[in-house]
């Protein structure tokens, strides 16, 4: 199918979709929207992902630190607020680049939940932790060299990643996003976003020099670019 008429059906599928969404959900319209919302910002960066010349071996490799993570978010099932998902997707935007970053990040959200269970949060959560993998891409450099920023950025990771499930939670149980609401909901999760962003640096730091090494030594080996 030629590029146009793709993005053709893009421009008239997305507003359609949204707007019958809208209602037929209509006391829900709010939760509705912002899921498409939340949908349209990865497209773009799967459409580039599939567009580009992938080596295999980068593949090879962004698979099984999806895989990685994918376990170890099960493994982790029975403590809630304790995941070394985050480090994973951290460790791959620092190491293979922030597009990486954002696929692992976001394929790890969608397949953990056939496990956990899927619904209108898995975007969400798919953005969260994609958004973590392409901000430490950018931030790539000052991350290899300093454990401490690296630290500093997995708390981050945690808070950022609580921030942005929580507008999901206000807009599904209320009629819009309203600012207090949102207030009242990262303040109820605090205890839980706290655990969370502590139990990113617990991960994140001790396998900085391991998982680093391996994917420092893959990348030379077969020639891999960081973006």
């Amino acid at each position: 199918m030629k590029r146009w008429m793709r993005l053709m059906m893009l421009v008239l599928i997305v507003p359609a979709v949204v707007i019958a969404g809208a209602v037929v959900f209509s006391h829900k319209s709010y939760a509705w929207v912002s899921l498409c919302a939340a949908l349209l910002i990865c497209v773009p960066f799967f459409w580039r992902f599939e567009r580009r010349r992938v080596p295999a071996a980068e593949l090879v490799l962004v698979a099984v630190l999806v895989a990685l993570a994918v376990v170890g978010r099960c493994l982790f099932a029975a403590l809630p607020s304790i995941k070394p998902v985050a480090a994973i997707v951290i460790l791959t935007g620092v190491y293979l680049g922030a597009e990486d970053g954002f696929m692992v990040g976001t394929m790890t959200a969608l397949l953990s939940n056939f496990y956990f269970g899927q619904g209108m949060w898995t975007p969400f959560q798919m953005l969260a932790w994609g958004v973590v993998g392409l901000l430490a891409g950018l931030l790539a450099k000052p991350l290899q060299r300093s454990r401490i920023l690296l630290a500093v950025y997995g708390v981050f990771a945690g808070l950022l990643f609580s921030a942005i499930v929580d507008v999901w939670t206000v807009l599904f149980h209320g009629r819009g996003f309203e600012l207090t609401r949102y207030a009242a909901a990262m303040l109820s999760s605090l205890r839980v976003t706290v655990t969370y962003a502590v139990s990113n640096v617990v991960f994140v730091v001790p396998l900085s020099y391991p998982l680093g090494r391996v994917l420092e030594r893959v990348k030379r080996k077969y020639g891999l670019a960081q973006e």
